[in-house]
């Protein structure tokens, strides 16, 4: 329902602080729903006992108020048990609920540092790859900037990266819903470029640390893989770019610097290997509405500018 409101919104900032408000939602909803529970349960426990406690528990409904206040530790309630079981459910609800306090403390604590850790690679990318982020943009600055000696330390950071949002958002499926702080950005769509620029490398530049850039590749396309299994994200087998976009892209490379491999030799290259992660990478900023990108997102419009311009190069070539 948030996601469908969200991407009715009218502008991408009113966009941004709806569909924001929902993984901090479902943080706050699980917490109500784990403590209702254990109230729940424990109210239930004494509800058995209710002839063992001073003054009797009349209903369920005083049962469940008796454990709410024993669990939550503010002994508001009038009721006292007066027998060995009743006596062991009261203790019971006191433990859970500190333990449970002390467990949400954490798990918001570990929330927190988690997305932190996540959100700051992210955030240095905008300088190299711009926002939205565009592996393209990345491997064309790089070459401008004369930092190309810096990939492989670029390429070995973003590694860890995947492999700690791999680890962190199974364990915790609540993080693939937090969006990113900052406008343009997405950890989806970071992620989309950073292998996108080093299928680029390794299909189509000459030169470069093609060593690091694999590994970064393997890494990322497993990310993509295991975390669109455990999603039950749709994935298939598509280079998720036209033809004339990849050319663009080399012109764009060229005009930097790079050095580039034959068109239709890179071309092959190139849609061999991004089909590995293509398709799931689109599903999954389509399902977290990450904003859109140069090759990641919703490719709907691609497929009718790809027609348009056959139809206008066709025409152009006939006359």
């Amino acid at each position: 329902v948030v996601r469908a409101v969200g991407l009715r919104s009218r502008t991408a900032g009113s966009r941004e602080r709806l569909l924001g408000t929902f993984a901090p939602m479902v943080v706050i909803l699980l917490l109500l729903i784990w403590i209702s529970g254990l109230i729940i349960g424990f109210g239930l426990m004494l509800y058995a006992f209710r002839g063992s406690t001073t003054p009797p528990i009349e209903n369920l409904g005083s049962a469940i108020y008796a454990a709410g206040t024993s669990l939550l530790t503010i002994s508001f309630s009038n009721i006292v048990a007066n027998s060995g079981g009743a006596r062991l459910v009261s203790i019971a609800a006191g433990m859970a609920g500190l333990g449970t306090i002390a467990l949400a403390i954490s798990f918001l604590f570990s929330i927190y540092a988690t997305f932190q850790r996540r959100e700051i690679l992210i955030v240095t990318l905008d300088a190299r790859a711009g926002a939205p982020p565009s592996g393209v943009t990345l491997l064309a600055t790089m070459a401008k900037l004369g930092v190309i000696d810096d990939l492989p330390r670029f390429f070995g950071d973003w590694e860890k990266w995947a492999a700690e949002v791999l680890d962190s958002h199974l364990a915790y499926p609540v993080l693939a819903y937090f969006r990113s702080s900052h406008d343009n950005e997405s950890w989806v769509s970071a992620l989309g470029a950073v292998l996108d620029a080093t299928t680029l490398l390794l299909t189509t530049c000459d030169g470069g640390p093609h060593g690091p850039a694999k590994l970064m590749y393997a890494m990322g396309t497993h990310l993509v893989e295991d975390l669109g299994r455990f999603f039950n994200i749709e994935s298939d087998h598509d280079v998720g770019v036209e033809r004339y976009e990849f050319d663009q892209a080399r012109e764009q490379l060229a005009a930097a610097g790079w050095t580039l491999r034959p068109a239709d030799e890179s071309w092959v290259a190139f849609s061999r290997l991004r089909i590995q992660y293509a398709v799931a990478l689109n599903n999954m900023a389509k399902r977290w509405a990450a904003p859109p990108t140069q090759w990641i997102g919703d490719r709907s419009y691609v497929r009718f500018t790809a027609r348009r311009h056959e139809e206008v190069t066709a025409r152009a070539a006939s006359r």
